[in-house]
């Protein structure tokens, strides 16, 4: 799980790899006999045992990253070793860390009454604090990324995913704001989004970044900003970028150049509302939307990743069952020293 991934990145403008990379060679052999596989036939996934999301670094090049599947988080120390942080982990998501070193969880258990709250662990003593378990009484979907600006405050994104609607009480997907008197705030709801994923913030908490991924037909699969005000409150939503038709955008983070790094792309097709015409990999923009390049990855569903390392120069990527690593050019934005 801590092998290098094996392609070199830089990232600076004039040397990223290209958009969409190369595709795999050909079989020469052609399709398979008539008899043995039927021409129209697909290879999908029947089973996910493992499935990583949600990495964060913490100051002594620790990374700690959920596996759904598995109901826990998992932490891989500065050398390499794996464990289980969390054996019970509520399925959850997105994960990260604020400006005290805390690490904050989105416990996102859409699955039945399994907890879908917010969490805030201090690593020095094991204490975890649920933060918000509840917005106007009714418990919230599957809280899924969380970001935290230098404010101190916290901000989560709520989709729902469960097929079992009589199990859920919240009549919305929003993207919410926890002040640090613990004040919950509806930010944002479907009038402004469609399905909210990946969030990030800007290092002077100016900028909200959210990820739109609905894989409904007709679903958006962009990336929004909006203003803050000193208040928190959004304002001035701008389209940055729209992935089209195929998967869009799953988590994202920023670097220290602005740029904002984005988690995307499938290999196999999941429902009639999107394609395959995005494939798998770390996407790079510019805030004015310029397409940087991408990263290729060999899994079929990239999911989240992180910046960490003692100069932030190292990414880390969950994708599938493999947690990547790779060198790069540009820090990323963290709010630890």
């Amino acid at each position: 799980m801590n092998r290098r991934l094996s392609i070199v990145a830089c990232v600076l403008l004039s040397a990223f790899l290209a958009l969409g990379g190369e595709n795999p060679p050909a079989n020469k052999a052609g399709r398979p006999a008539a008899d043995l596989v039927p021409g129209d036939a697909q290879l999908t996934p029947a089973s996910i045992v493992c499935f990583l999301e949600g990495p964060a670094v913490d100051k002594d090049g620790s990374v700690f990253f959920s596996d759904i599947a598995g109901n826990r988080i998992l932490k891989r120390d500065s050398k390499g070793a794996i464990s289980v942080f969390r054996a019970d982990s509520g399925r959850t998501n997105g994960n990260t860390f604020d400006a005290q070193g805390r690490l904050l969880s989105c416990e996102g258990n859409e699955q039945g009454p399994g907890r879908r709250r917010v969490v805030r662990t201090d690593l020095a003593t094991g204490q975890v604090e649920v933060l918000t378990d509840k917005f106007e009484g009714k418990r919230y979907n599957s809280p899924n990324d969380v970001v935290a600006d230098k404010l101190g405050r916290i901000w989560f994104t709520d989709p729902y995913y469960s097929q079992d609607r009589s199990s859920m009480e919240m009549d919305v997907e929003g993207v919410y704001r926890i002040d640090s008197d613990g004040k919950v705030t509806r930010a944002l709801s479907q009038k402004e989004i469609h399905r909210p994923n990946g969030i990030a913030v800007t290092p002077d908490a100016k900028t909200l970044y959210v990820v739109d991924s609905h894989p409904k037909p007709g679903g958006n699969r962009k990336i929004w900003s909006f203003d803050i005000a000193a208040d928190g409150a959004l304002s001035k939503q701008q389209l940055v970028f729209d992935f089209g038709t195929g998967r869009g955008g799953d988590g994202l983070r920023l670097d220290a150049k602005g740029n904002l790094w984005i988690a995307g792309g499938i290999s196999y097709r999941r429902s009639d509302g999107e394609d395959t015409s995005v494939p798998p990999g770390v996407y790079v923009v510019t805030p004015s939307g310029k397409l940087l390049g991408r990263i290729p990855i060999g899994e079929d569903l990239v999911t989240n990743l992180a910046f960490g390392g003692p100069d932030k120069k190292t990414l880390y990527v969950t994708a599938g069952k493999t947690l990547y690593q790779l060198p790069v050019n540009v820090p990323g934005h963290s709010l630890y020293p």
